[in-house]
């Protein structure tokens, strides 16, 4: 046991909301990680352990911790809890827990990261690994892997190896998971309307959508307009035989993304899909503003472990599938990653902290399927036991039945895929709104992926 200092997981969570940036662009991460932004100061958002002192060996001694994810209520309920545990076992150490809306999440972690102040351990997920890496904010975790104080032995070679870049492990997967269709049984069922099945191509999830339209009278649609949705457009590509990224380039064709925005155009001539202004509601990936919940639409796209919350979010009963196409285009990923920062000061506790979280059985247990389904097969197996959430146990039960039809795993996104993603997001729109034609999107995309990934 480890001297007793008082530990802050006790306190709740700060909550900052949504920020008014939607996301990170190419150009404002490499300036903020550049250092060119102003630090923050240390008394600042985070109180994170910023600096190049030597570690701190001595495992007795008093450490704070900082600990930074986004999500929702729910997630950060369990995160807090599962915290509480590890500070129960280590009362020296002291974890100083921040949490916000995916919204501004990149944002605000590029600013506080240009300071040289990154949080000790944060979530990331693929959008930012390379980035975070590129630019050397994060902790190459390779020794802590290697003498299996992080041990992966248990975990999914693919899930260890999506973490690593440039021959460092940069991350820790949080948890497995998948892209996936969540669509509403209670209103399908009004409706007198099956429910959509694994392996329908786009052209039948569209028709399909657009009787679910016709059957509600108009007042409600059949599916989220996912064109702006980069994994939807990335398992589409996939299902065809295609790529996204080849290396740092895109590997996919100009036609390939007008013949995408011009499905889309058409499924909402069909009325598949909600008007523009509608769909904007959704498109930032928040849980309370998805289609299904606000009871716009039957079917949003989302993640598979995103199934539990997002039935707290509604009383209508939620089901879910794979995304439209060949499942072959899928693949099971990590949901999102624990990083560290370079310039933590307790290396060892932060690595120690991650190895709980992923591999600790009563930690498994708090956390549940909420980042996805747990690295550790021991872990899993327990959870997946113990499970008293329906919808956590459907989350198990789908990932189980479809994982043996998914195909290989691509290589993570490139630098400056974080930004491409918004820009795909907002040109996408410009679609949808009838400001450009799918050939003008398409060739705008083209010129700022050119930018994005120099």
């Amino acid at each position: 046991m480890h001297p007793a200092t008082p530990a802050s997981a006790d306190e709740p969570a700060q909550h900052h909301g949504s920020l008014p940036a939607d996301g990170l662009n190419r150009r404002h991460l490499l300036r903020l990680l550049a250092g060119t932004a102003i630090a923050v100061p240390a008394a600042g958002l985070l109180a994170a352990c910023g600096g190049e002192e030597e570690p701190k060996t001595d495992p007795n001694a008093p450490v704070t911790v900082s600990f930074f994810w986004w999500g929702g209520e729910a997630r950060a309920k369990l995160t807090e809890e599962a915290l509480k545990l590890y500070t129960s076992k280590h009362p020296n150490v002291t974890i100083t827990p921040t949490w916000q809306a995916f919204t501004g999440y990149y944002d605000k972690l590029a600013t506080i990261s240009a300071g040289g102040n990154a949080p000790d351990i944060f979530q990331i997920d693929d959008n930012g690994l390379a980035e975070y890496a590129g630019r050397n904010v994060t902790l190459d975790l390779s020794k802590y892997t290697g003498n299996k104080k992080i041990d992966v032995s248990k975990h999914p070679e693919s899930l260890t190896k999506y973490g690593q870049l440039g021959g460092k492990q940069v991350a820790i997967a949080t948890g497995e998971n998948t892209p996936a269709i969540i669509y509403d049984k209670t209103k399908l069922g009004e409706l007198g309307i099956e429910v959509p099945q694994v392996g329908w191509t786009y052209e039948q999830t569209i028709t399909w959508a657009a009787g679910v339209t016709t059957k509600a009278g108009g007042k409600y649609w059949g599916l989220m307009d996912p064109s702006s949705d980069y994994k939807a457009l990335w398992l589409w590509l996939r299902a065809q035989g295609k790529e996204f990224y080849d290396g740092p380039k895109i590997a996919f064709s100009e036609a390939d993304l007008v013949a995408w925005f011009q499905l889309w155009v058409d499924a909402r001539a069909k009325g598949a899909t909600p008007p523009a202004d509608v769909c904007h509601e959704a498109v930032t990936g928040s849980v309370a503003t998805q289609l299904v919940v606000t009871k716009k639409a039957a079917v949003s796209f989302m993640w598979s472990n995103q199934l539990s919350e997002m039935q707290k979010a509604t009383k209508n009963d939620l089901g879910m599938t794979a995304y439209p196409g060949d499942p072959k285009g899928q693949w099971a990923r990590a949901s999102t990653y624990w990083a560290a920062s370079r310039t933590t000061k307790a290396p060892d506790v932060v690595a120690d902290i991650i190895n709980f979280l992923v591999n600790d059985v009563e930690a498994g247990k708090i956390l549940g399927v909420d980042r996805g389904l747990p690295n550790n097969l021991d872990v899993r197996k327990a959870v997946s036991d113990g499970l008293t959430d329906q919808k956590m146990k459907d989350t198990v039960a789908f990932e189980n039945e479809i994982t043996p039809k998914f195909g290989p795993a691509p290589a993570p996104p490139p630098k400056g895929h974080s930004g491409l993603r918004n820009s795909l997001r907002d040109i996408a729109e410009t679609v949808s709104y009838g400001k450009a034609t799918p050939e003008a999107a398409a060739k705008q995309f083209f010129s700022e992926a050119a930018s994005a990934l120099a």
